[in-house]
């Protein structure tokens, strides 16, 4: 067991988040990742190495010291990028592919999810979630709240 005092997560370079484990483990690509990012939000993180071999699970990373935390914070932000569909443009399905065209808080965007069983979480009755094929996250908080071009997609896709 790792205690969180001994975990000193930061970037060098800019883009990079390294970890050191006290004074005898380095590792110079960290990658966080959510294990239960739906039923346990802001819990249970897992840092994992370039090799995708976890090195430890972080049941609260908030604990962490306020340094690692920012560092960690900042590659989620970046790891995980959620932008919110103001609406959808057009979307079809071709061959088990969704091809989608939506207007974000972000601009314009043009993604592709693949089985929709798995990339398209509602997380409430009106509350949906996608994932494109390259992990990038597209959120509409409200389906109801879309002009009715965009829930008649929903509707039809879904």
């Amino acid at each position: 067991m790792v205690e969180l005092d001994q975990l000193q997560l930061f970037h060098i370079p800019e883009d990079q988040l390294r970890l050191t484990v006290g004074t005898d483990r380095s590792y110079p690509v960290i990658k966080p990742v959510w294990s239960a990012p739906m039923s346990q939000p802001g819990r249970f993180l897992s840092l994992v190495d370039a090799k995708g071999d976890e090195i430890v699970l972080l049941e609260d990373p908030k604990a962490l010291p306020p340094a690692s935390w920012d560092a960690l914070q900042r590659e989620l932000k970046r790891r995980y990028l959620t932008a919110t569909v103001l609406a959808i443009t057009h979307a079809k399905v071709e061959f088990g592919a969704t091809y989608w065209q939506v207007e974000t808080d972000r601009g314009h965007r043009d993604f592709v999810t693949q089985s929709l069983q798995e990339n398209a979480q509602w997380l409430t009755p009106t509350h949906l979630l996608l994932v494109d094929v390259d992990g990038n996250r597209f959120e509409i908080p409200d389906v109801e709240n879309l002009d009715s071009r965009s829930r008649h997609y929903v509707e039809t896709i879904l």
